[in-house]
């Protein structure tokens, strides 16, 4: 990024803070994590996290049954967003199957028949949130709704055909070495996406669900693509939405969350060795306290101050689920889940109470001034399976 483009982006957020009400401009200098003695505990935290996405729901500028994408401090709820809604459903029925919570269910549903409703008729699904131009279908985003669409066809079998015509759509896009490079979301810069395994997750949980094989093919040859990109150190090239030098964790964490869907799928040791070089080199990136830096240089260095809590619960999801018979990943994923916990906010409104912030501190460059709906579902995810809390692992 140029050095002109770095101030103007540095005035527009001093601009933003200016305009900040009082109390927002609290929470923005609210720098770390809670100490551990204030933080909610475990349990108490997934639930207010958990109420958080019920009043996205509820309180979406286009009250159409899907989450709304964010809470700004500047201008309030957001409209919903097709594919977050689509990894959210899974979270919601996981807690609706421990709770025992009907509700919770209700609303899993609702977000499902929401996302059928605006499916395209060949089978994917739109970039950007609702009212977003243009509306055109995208490969990434259809795979995460494919998420949902998968795990709510285990529970009701009308979501099986909305869910076999967006996997048939992604096999059909894709190229004969793996990648996806047609229908890319015109919200992110150009080009190839390694983060395209969250996709190929997509389509190994479809496998799992229709007992399809072809699903299952295309999305290992995914990971094997992607896995092309992969630097001896561990290093994914083109991970990022709009600078692949140094991507967001939130990419990296998409990516290895794909590459360790596969090993867990297929078992390949080779894929596994592959998924521990980047977990270790991510290992590596965080700090004693939980801290890891939102966009990360091609040595692992940091390369900014704030850190993108989604991308730290993301990784963390990851560490735990390569951690069987190796602590040290254990260890990282109870304590980069800890970080996350200690910076939800048990009081304030609505908007606030129990949400997972882009950024920390609320500055930062991600989602900055914004409560993100899939920051709260990936710190809900991690804190479950830290908690040792699930056995579906969210999909």
């Amino acid at each position: 990024m140029s050095i002109r483009a770095t101030a103007g982006r540095t005035a527009s957020a001093s601009r933003q803070f200016l305009g900040l009400p009082w109390s927002a401009k609290v929470l923005c200098l609210k720098g770390g994590p809670l100490p551990a003695g204030d933080a909610l505990p475990a349990e108490a935290a997934i639930d207010e996290a958990i109420d958080w996405l019920r009043r996205a729901q509820d309180h979406s500028l286009s009250q159409d049954g899907g989450v709304a994408r964010h809470y700004s401090l500047l201008d309030g709820w957001g409209p919903s967003y097709p594919e977050t809604t689509g990894y959210i459903v899974p979270t919601m029925l996981d807690y609706a199957e421990r709770r025992g919570d009907d509700g919770a269910r209700r609303r899993a549903h609702r977000m499902l028949d929401w996302l059928v409703s605006i499916q395209f008729p060949e089978g994917g699904f739109q970039g950007g949130v609702i009212g977003a131009e243009p509306r055109v279908p995208v490969t990434f985003n259809t795979g995460q709704i494919l998420l949902g669409l998968a795990r709510g066809a285990r529970e009701c079998a009308e979501y099986l055909e909305p869910m076999r015509r967006a996997a048939e759509w992604l096999v059909a896009a894709q190229d004969g070495d793996g990648c996806w490079r047609r229908h890319p979301t015109p919200f992110a810069a150009p080009g190839e996406k390694t983060y395209d395994t969250h996709v190929a997750w997509g389509l190994l949980e479809a496998a799992r669900t229709a007992a399809e094989p072809r699903y299952a093919a295309a999305a290992l040859a995914n990971v094997r693509w992607a896995l092309g990109r992969q630097q001896a150190n561990g290093w994914l090239a083109q991970c990022c939405l709009d600078d692949p030098r140094q991507p967001l964790t939130h990419t990296l964490g998409y990516a290895l969350r794909g590459m360790v869907e596969a090993y867990r799928y297929s078992g390949d040791t080779e894929l596994g060795y592959a998924c521990r070089r980047t977990a270790d080199g991510l290992l590596g990136a965080m700090s004693d306290d939980g801290h890891l830096a939102g966009r990360l240089r091609a040595d692992w260095r940091a390369a900014v101050r704030w850190s993108c809590l989604t991308g730290t619960a993301q990784i963390a999801i990851c560490w735990w689920l390569l951690g069987d018979g190796d602590e040290r990943y254990r260890r990282a994923a109870r304590i980069a889940t800890d970080h996350v916990r200690r910076s939800i906010d048990a009081r304030g409104g609505a908007g606030v109470r129990g949400g997972v912030a882009g950024s920390r501190p609320l500055y930062g460059a991600y989602g900055r001034y914004q409560y993100l709906a899939w920051a709260a579902k990936f710190f809900i995810d991690a804190q479950a399976l830290v908690m040792g809390d699930t056995a579906s692992v969210c999909a």
